[in-house]
């Protein structure tokens, strides 16, 4: 029995009788005709963009800078003492003046205890005020920048009036302290990353 021309093209491959499908090649190699496409390797072609870092884009929240928190911190303490002044002072003040009554000179004294009352209200005042401006460096504006900026140079205008009338005793010390505060806060403020932050987009 002969199965043909073992020479001829389009005959069955040689070993194979006729009639029989033809062999498929095994699976996970390359058949006949256009060879696959080869696999894509990671890091050909365009890069993939790199992560967008926190706080920066459209969008993310900023940091707040480190030497506003650190002026941030020294408003809270400097509220701490004006509160704890002014309250001293207002209980200082009524106490003299109820001992001056009970003596019988409470007109004479009635200044003074005046006085002194008023300037326990400016520290309570000044202690609100430096708690509202530190609070509002978080999420305020220009016009929380340069209320510190003034409130700041004020501060400073204080401080050096303690330490020349102090002569050396608490008065010169409460004002180094105070002109020491009162610079680091000036300095926060006036510089770039102050103004950045102040007046960055508010989302």
């Amino acid at each position: 029995m002969s199965f043909g021309d073992p020479n001829n093209p389009y005959g069955p491959p040689q070993g194979q009788p006729p009639g029989y499908p033809p062999q498929q090649p095994p699976q996970g190699q390359p058949g006949y005709g256009y060879p696959s496409a080869p696999p894509v390797q990671p890091g050909y072609g365009y890069p993939a963009a790199p992560p967008v870092p926190q706080g920066y884009g459209y969008g993310a929240p900023m940091e707040m800078p480190g030497l506003i928190k650190t002026a941030r911190v020294l408003l809270f303490i400097i509220a701490g003492l004006q509160f704890l002044v002014g309250l001293f002072l207002g209980i200082a003040a009524g106490a003299a003046q109820d001992a001056s009554n009970g003596f019988g000179s409470g007109d004479d004294t009635k200044t003074a205890t005046g006085v002194l009352i008023a300037f326990a209200l400016l520290m309570l005042a000044l202690g609100t005020l430096s708690i509202f401006l530190g609070v509002k460096f978080k999420n305020g504006g220009s016009g929380i920048r340069i209320t510190t900026i003034v409130y700041s140079s004020l501060m400073l205008l204080g401080s050096l009036v303690n330490i020349v009338k102090g002569a050396g005793g608490s008065g010169t010390f409460g004002g180094v302290i105070s002109l020491a505060f009162g610079a680091i806060i000036l300095a926060s403020m006036v510089n770039g990353a102050a103004s950045a932050w102040f007046n960055r987009p508010k989302y």
